[in-house]
């Protein structure tokens, strides 16, 4: 049963997933600083700015967090219920059916029937696998690194504010630091993608300014 329930322990988020967190709450914490007025906000303005920024991402973590739990206990049950539909197929020719089904993209109809039954044949030899999927510590330390990486992105956008007294200043640094964390987040996913990163940087950048322009305009 323990080879069954110890699986390889995957990446908490991949590249993308990531990113997307990070620009997630990036843009959360921007609706905020942009709000402000840079000739007439005050200091009580920028400090209750600060905490609903930081209470926003705070919320967001959160929710973002118990999504990872909610999809890491949904991937892990379907896998162990695919794992008993192929155990208890009629034939092997139905078992392949059903892993070629199971396959993303087109990796069902490009891997061979022999491919397939190899593929069937090492789950034959597996442990029954549990009746549920069930979360782990390694889990519930993923989900600590979601929110950490959602509410983490807040303070560089937040911190200027905290170190200059002056309002344009502040904004100043503030969206400098937004503006180079979307182009690192843009060069990261353009090298992911084997393209070209310092494009995709810039793009990340012109898209952040626009959703972030959008959210504000909804009242975000």
């Amino acid at each position: 049963m323990s080879e069954v329930t110890n699986e390889k322990r995957a990446p908490v988020l991949d590249p993308i997933d990531r990113v997307s967190e990070i620009i997630f709450g990036l843009i959360m914490a921007l609706t905020f600083t942009g709000s402000l007025s840079a000739a007439t906000a005050a200091r009580e303005e920028i400090r209750t700015m600060m905490f609903a920024a930081l209470g926003c991402n705070l919320a967001w973590g959160m929710v973002d967090a118990v999504m990872y739990l909610v999809g890491t206990l949904t991937e892990r049950t379907r896998n162990f219920t695919l794992m008993r539909r192929v155990r208890s197929a009629a034939d092997p020719r139905e078992a392949q059916a059903i892993l070629a089904d199971a396959l993303p993209g087109q990796l069902g109809t490009a891997i061979s029937a022999a491919g397939l039954e190899e593929m069937r044949r090492r789950l034959a030899t597996l442990p029954e696998p549990p009746g549920r999927g069930r979360l782990g510590r390694d889990d519930y330390v993923g989900a600590l690194g979601v929110f950490l990486l959602v509410v983490f992105t807040t303070f560089p956008v937040v911190v200027p504010f905290m170190l200059f007294s002056e309002t344009a200043l502040a904004m100043r640094v503030s969206n400098a630091v937004a503006v180079a964390t979307l182009f690192a987040a843009g060069y990261a996913l353009g090298r992911y993608s084997g393209g070209v990163p310092w494009r995709t940087g810039f793009a990340m950048v012109a898209i952040g300014v626009v959703l972030v322009g959008f959210t504000m305009a909804l009242g975000g």
